[in-house]
């Protein structure tokens, strides 16, 4: 907040203060990891620390720095990333480029450009940290995906499944959102370390879980939130000077027994909570059928500068204050983390109803799993990737349909008609015994399977092993020798960014040949050494496989042509010839291409 200029102020404390602040403490991690690009100037702190330590120039200390910094985005929209104008950069980094990174101000300002030539180009710490990490991911499968695209301007040429992003989906500290009850059931089942190393085992511990130990636990934690939320209602009506009535009725709020939804979450418009109000009447009667009640508990703040935010706040409060509503529907104030932690721990069903693909990953539905909870949400996020029918519910197809107000409509049916015909049925379906054993063996598959892979437990081991302990050891290979090998990346790519313009294609030469295409293409290389460029056969992805690369053979010189060899190579001929084009990119097996090299030539 503040302004642009206390923003840059906060993050120039954060990564380059962060930084210095590591190493007086006497830390000297060999893993950076910056959580959006709020802390990118970090990197360049980073890269100081090694020019100083190493006699080396900029250029060097990133190259040999940025392995060991990893940038996690969060954001799934473009306008979402910090930008500052190239005044407010100038006044803060001008020196601090020039005199400590000993490098111009238009190459500073280059590193958070799409174009560097570009003077109205303002600085995106987004591209910064992408400039200055040696690898990049999203926190769902479904937003890495998005960030391909958002990031794809950065390299050109290079088709969308080749954007170095990749992903790794948020997940939830586990203990600390089981309730009581939860923590008692889970650690008859599966130990008192359950969440302390691999959950490899839990799940099916957990489905050896008897139905009646099961239903316990929702009717406990169920019970539970009752009593808080009519100790936290008639806390809440008393304070804004209610009747006497008014306050008797919040201790008798809410039967146990009811299905119990709950949401609570920022108010945003792309988060659209009042999804649920889209038709204030039908809501109503699925609230009161008093064969089948339902009881609604929601909790919220929107910031300060959003109205529509605000707005859609008071359209709740409006319609939960109505007489015949007010005995079915809450909403409590104060949304904190406290709060968060008591209404996850006693619903039965979590509603999120994003716009996909605007919810990076979300994890409020995954904090109900650990507590029997079950999730009606949209395909977006990490539910996405969750949902199967014998966890929960969806709404969505899948696709992304902008802000539309008319699929917004179609989606607000979507949601009634799961609610009135699925969810409320499944849960009020009783045996001879009064048990709702559908719901329960949905609640079982869904603690077993779902809480243990959307856990911290499997989010930490996958970043340790996919991201800081490669990572790391890459940075000690360029640290080492003062940077020996940074040294030669950097003078490796200078050459290959000098002449990469001088590089071509000449005749191409296809015969197919029973089951194969054998292709014959003449390359020009100018003067790059031949095995700094690698010569491959691409073709788009077809029918859900992955892209076809294959490199091409290097084989005869021209005769008379410096820097000119054929390449040869045959492909399977499932596929006709037109599919496979050539193309040419850096050929350097200590670099991360594109990332640190983003240079490609197609043959068309």
């Amino acid at each position: 907040g503040g302004g642009p200029e206390l923003r840059l102020q906060q993050e120039l404390a954060l990564g380059i203060g962060g930084w210095r602040l590591l190493n007086k403490l006497g830390h000297r991690p060999e893993v950076c990891h910056l959580n959006e690009g709020h802390a990118a100037f970090a990197v360049l702190e980073r890269a100081h620390t090694f020019m100083l330590e190493h006699d080396q120039p900029f250029e060097v200390a990133l190259a040999a720095t940025r392995p060991g910094n990893l940038f996690t985005t969060h954001t799934p929209v473009a306008a979402g990333f910090d930008r500052f104008s190239l005044a407010l950069m100038d006044l803060y980094l001008h020196r601090y480029a020039t005199e400590r990174l000993k490098i111009s101000f238009r190459d500073l300002m280059a590193l958070g450009r799409a174009n560097a030539d570009d003077p109205n180009e303002p600085f995106n710490m987004a591209y910064l940290a992408i400039r200055g990490a040696g690898a990049i991911n999203g926190v769902s499968k479904l937003h890495g995906a998005v960030s391909r695209s958002i990031f794809q301007p950065l390299f050109p040429g290079w088709p969308l499944g080749e954007v170095p992003v990749g992903s790794v989906t948020n997940g939830v500290h586990t203990a600390s959102w089981d309730s009581e009850f939860a923590d008692r059931l889970w650690t008859d089942a599966c130990g008192s370390d359950r969440w302390l190393g691999t959950t490899e085992g839990v799940g099916d511990k957990v489905r050896a879980v008897p139905d009646e130990t099961i239903w316990n636990l929702r009717s406990q934690n169920c019970q539970e939130l009752v009593r808080f939320v009519r100790a936290r209602s008639e806390h809440q009506i008393a304070s804004y000077g209610a009747s006497q009535e008014l306050i008797h009725n919040a201790r008798t709020l809410f039967d146990s027994n009811a299905l119990t939804i709950g949401f609570a979450r920022r108010f945003a418009s792309y988060k659209r909570p009042n999804l649920l109000l889209r038709h204030p009447e039908r809501l109503a009667r699925i609230l009161t059928d008093p064969h089948r009640p339902v009881q609604l508990v929601l909790a919220g703040k929107a910031h300060p500068a959003d109205q529509a935010g605000k707005d859609m706040i008071r359209e709740w409060i409006h319609f939960i204050r109505r007489a015949d509503i007010r005995p079915h529907a809450v909403f409590l104030v104060d949304y904190d983390m406290l709060l968060a932690e008591r209404i996850v721990g006693g619903v039965d069903v979590w509603i999120n109803t994003p716009r996909r693909p605007w919810e990076a990953s979300g994890t409020s539905g995954m904090k109900v799993l650990v507590n029997g909870g079950l999730n009606l949400s949209e395909l977006d996020g990490w539910w996405a990737e969750a949902f199967t029918p014998e966890v929960g519910w969806a709404i969505g197809d899948g696709k992304e349909h902008g802000d539309d107000p008319a699929w917004d409509d179609v989606e607000g049916e979507q949601l009634y008609q799961v609610l009135e015909a699925e969810v409320i049925p499944k849960f009020y379906r009783r045996d001879d015994s009064g048990m709702p054993r559908e719901w329960i063996a949905m609640m079982r598959e869904s603690m077993a399977r779902l809480t243990p892979q959307f856990s911290a437990n499997r989010t930490v081991r996958e970043y340790t092993e996919k991201y800081y302990l490669p990572g790391a050891a890459v940075f000690r290979k360029r640290e080492a020798s003062r940077g020996a090998l940074a040294r030669a990346i950097v003078k490796a790519n200078r050459g290959i960014r000098d002449n990469w313009s001088k590089l071509n294609f000449g005749a191409v030469h296809v015969e197919t040949l029973g089951d194969f295409h054998q292709f014959r293409v003449q390359v020009y290389l100018g003067e790059l050494p031949p095995d700094s460029v690698l010569v491959e056969l691409y073709a788009d992805p077809q029918n859900g496989e992955a892209a076809f690369r294959r490199p091409m053979h290097r084989g005869d010189a021209l005769v008379g042509i410096v820097g000119g060899f054929t390449y040869d190579e045959q492909v399977p001929s499932n596929r006709p010839a037109s599919h496979y084009t050539p193309r040419m990119i850096p050929a350097a097996p200590e670099v991360s291409i594109p990332l640190e090299s983003s240079q490609i030539l197609w043959q068309r």
